[in-house]
């Protein structure tokens, strides 16, 4: 039976987490809902691997996304504490983006994400291909680089 760890001490698979406080379910689901989009999670490995970083670099780095839907999640990731934001009074204007401390041990519990996707891509390939064959759906439907659905306009 697998098992996992709390606090260090093995948990079997099945035994349910103990239960959180209303404040801390709710702060966990809502944070969940910001940061599994694929933006703030590609801001955050950027600006980890980077460092401080201007927007359009930000932008640079990242890839694909617009400018008002980078402005937006720069801004909730900060309203959040998840970096900070400097802005230099110089022309042209200079902004500056940093991961706080919060914002890097946050990046730090996703690099496991990071890390099981690496190890199980294979898996996840050929369980998608039999998934596509069993459907009798095509296979381009099940292309990773396709957009998603709520990628979408």
């Amino acid at each position: 039976m697998e098992s996992h760890v709390m606090d260090g001490v093995p948990r079997p698979a099945g035994t349910p987490w103990p239960k959180a406080t209303p404040d801390v379910e709710a702060l966990v689901r809502e944070m969940i809902g910001r940061v599994a989009d694929k933006w703030t999670l590609l801001i955050l490995e950027v600006l980890e691997e980077h460092g401080t970083l201007r927007f359009t670099q930000v932008g640079e780095h990242v890839g694909g996304i617009s400018q008002k839907m980078l402005t937006k999640t720069l801004r909730q990731m900060e309203s959040d504490g998840l970096l900070t934001r400097t802005v230099y009074p110089v022309i042209p204007p200079r902004v500056d983006y940093t991961l706080t401390p919060l914002g890097l041990s946050l990046s730090e519990a996703f690099c496991a994400v990071w890390e099981w996707a690496e190890a199980h891509h294979a898996e996840v390939m050929a369980a998608r291909q039999t998934f596509a064959a069993q459907a009798g759906t095509p296979e381009w439907m099940h292309d990773p680089q396709l957009p998603s659905v709520q990628d979408r306009p």
